[in-house]
């Protein structure tokens, strides 16, 4: 199912640094985008200061969902434009040893740039369990969030579901009723047939034998074209479906089950059609069938 959710929060104020300066406020916030899957496949993008809290995320994720492709996006940058500060003496006197160490076993190494000092800075100010506990309970909102959206997408769904439902049953009881006719229309086309052929006889002991040979191709005709179980068993899967949808939960499986039997009973409808309007019937059914497929594949 497909859902939405994003959530924002100030991050605490970071430890004094060592000229006694206290670090900015930075802003912590998370996306989390949910779009149709069978199965629950989950994606993870993380700045590498939270990159070790992946695995309580994923555990969230996999306690709270079932189907879907879920991916979060993590990101935490500062609240004030203008957060940026000169690294500390101590800072870049190690850097300094650091780079002369490896210049002295790699000659060919290249110098740190102004750009990596500052990154290098800024990584060592940005503790990772500094926001580990504050992401934890943004993602538990956003989750609850994206619960709350994919809910009343289900809602939506399931209203869909109910209205094709109500179809197949009104197609189902429009077969039922056309056998009769078609049975007494087939009849009638043997019987006159059979009085044409009788017509070019002289023999008068054959209408009488032709009449029941009529009455006898029109009886196997009436149970060759019976839908009458199909239509049965269609009605009590529709019942099924309805009593799912009702009940909510994790039904996506045993709905699944169910359009398969559908689509059965639909193509023997179909196989036993033996006039334009039941095979119509038989043709409307496996279009909403379909239609109840691929919803269906989205269902918790």
């Amino acid at each position: 199912m497909t859902g939405y959710a994003t959530a924002q929060s100030s991050a605490p104020k970071a430890a004094a640094s060592a000229e006694g300066a206290s670090e900015p406020g930075a802003r912590l916030g998370i996306e989390i985008r949910s779009v149709n899957s069978r199965f629950l496949d989950l994606s993870f993008r993380l700045p590498d200061e939270l990159r070790q809290v992946e695995p309580v995320l994923r555990e969230l994720l996999t306690a709270q969902l079932k189907r879907g492709k879920v991916e979060m996006r993590v990101w935490l940058e500062s609240s004030n434009a203008s957060s940026l500060r000169a690294p500390s003496a101590q800072t870049l006197q190690r850097l300094g040893s650091f780079e002369d160490t490896i210049k002295a076993w790699m000659p060919q190494a290249a110098g740190l740039s102004v750009a990596d000092v500052l990154r290098i800075a800024v990584n060592e100010d940005r503790k990772p369990h500094d926001f580990g506990d504050d992401l934890l309970k943004l993602a538990k909102k956003a989750v609850k969030e994206l619960l709350q959206a994919r809910e009343r997408e289900g809602a939506r769904l399931s209203a869909m579901l109910t209205d094709r439902t109500a179809q197949l049953r009104t197609l189902s009881k429009q077969a039922g009723t056309l056998v009769p006719k078609l049975v007494e229309q087939q009849k009638n086309r043997f019987m006159e047939r059979w009085q044409e052929a009788m017509a070019l006889t002289d023999n008068a002991a054959l209408p009488e034998a032709a009449q029941d040979r009529a009455l006898t191709e029109a009886t196997a005709f009436a149970i060759r074209i019976d839908v009458a179980e199909e239509v049965t068993r269609l009605a009590s899967h529709l019942d099924e479906i309805d009593r799912l949808l009702a009940k909510g939960g994790e039904v996506g499986k045993r709905l699944d089950f169910l359009i398969q039997e559908l689509h059965r009973e639909a193509n023997t409808m179909g196989s036993k059609s033996a006039a334009l309007e039941l095979t119509r019937i038989s043709v409307d059914m496996k279009v909403l069938i379909e239609q109840i497929r691929e919803q269906v594949q989205n269902i918790e």
